[in-house]
């Protein structure tokens, strides 16, 4: 009897802890604060100290909260009212309904301003691959490109009576997609992301090659939309060896035999390395279920994009790693 009522308590213990307090004590434990306070202190109401009215939030509690918002595809007003409702987010921001109340939706806002009109995502990015390379995650010797498709909304009713401007539409197979696309650059060895643009959708994902690399690798990974890109002007000069995809038509055409045999298997162990670009894509938009854009114009959207795959790192890093990356 004793046994089974100690399993019982032992079972019931473990229940009461949710997912969503397994993540945040996960999170806790994974995000460089320190690094990242440091970083970012400097530029948040620097001029405040001494004058009169109500002191700004603290930097901290903030960026807490910027980040819960980016884990659970948050609204500002859904973000004030999950944190009223969950003491699993009251407990991971610091805040006690006793003596205060939650920040409203409106402080969000002028946070994220902040962030995006002193280009803080990148810096929150930076400092976060800063913080994995310091612990051995970043490699530098091969780099995979790829890009993903984000949508946008097609609809005119709205105020603007009209589409983002800044968004367009492009084809992929036998599909139409409205909306931008997210060029990233990951580690060949661990899939971390080490740099990312955002263009329209119809900008062809080739054209940003060179934004993706980091210069001092040897040897780059692509899918065969990037064909043709080692014979570019900028790539002329580099000593990167080019690894791209060949297209599936061409590979098709060619006569059964061992050479095909061959020309197959090398293509799937290009394939088995490429598939670590997915890993990112995946934690984007399945876990943080970042499927659509949040915002109007490319620069709003590419600001979140920074902190999202930040953030995404740090998951895929815990994964690989769990001791390295604390």
């Amino acid at each position: 009897m004793k046994q089974t009522s100690f399993a019982q308590a032992e079972f019931a213990a473990k229940k009461k802890t949710t997912r969503r307090e397994r993540f945040l004590a996960e999170m806790e434990q994974t995000v460089p604060w320190s690094r990242l306070l440091n970083a970012l202190s400097p530029f948040y109401y620097p001029d405040s100290r001494g004058k009169r009215g109500r002191p700004p939030i603290p930097l901290k509690r903030m960026l807490r909260m910027y980040f819960v918002q980016q884990w659970y595809a948050l609204a500002d007003e859904a973000l004030e009212d999950a944190i009223y409702d969950s003491q699993a987010l009251r407990n991971f921001v610091g805040i006690d309904l006793a003596v205060e109340s939650v920040p409203d939706a409106t402080t969000l806002l002028k946070f994220r301003h902040l962030l995006e009109k002193q280009a803080l995502t990148q810096v929150i990015f930076e400092q976060i691959n800063g913080h994995l390379a310091d612990r051995g995650m970043l490699m530098r010797e091969g780099t995979i490109v790829d890009a993903t498709i984000i949508a946008a909304p097609p609809s005119t009713k709205n105020k603007a009576k009209a589409r983002d401007p800044e968004m367009h539409q492009t084809r992929k197979g036998n599909e139409w997609y409205f909306g931008m696309k997210a060029h990233i650059g990951t580690d060949a060895d661990s899939g971390l992301v080490h740099s990312l643009t955002g263009t329209a959708a119809n900008v062809a994902d080739i054209t940003e090659t060179e934004r993706l690399l980091h210069g001092e690798e040897t040897e780059a990974y692509a899918d065969a939309g990037y064909t043709g890109v080692a014979k570019r002007d900028e790539f002329k000069d580099t000593k990167v060896t080019w690894h791209v995809a060949e297209k599936r038509g061409k590979l098709k055409k060619m006569a059964e035999g061992p050479r095909k045999d061959l020309v197959t298997q090398f293509e799937r162990a290009k394939a088995q390395i490429r598939a670590k670009v997915e890993h990112p894509f995946h934690v984007i938009k399945n876990l943080f279920r970042h499927r659509k854009v949040r915002y109007r114009g490319l620069l709003k959207n590419t600001a979140q994009l920074f902190t999202l795959f930040a953030l995404g790192n740090l998951i895929l890093a815990r994964r690989i790693n769990p001791s390295q990356s604390a």
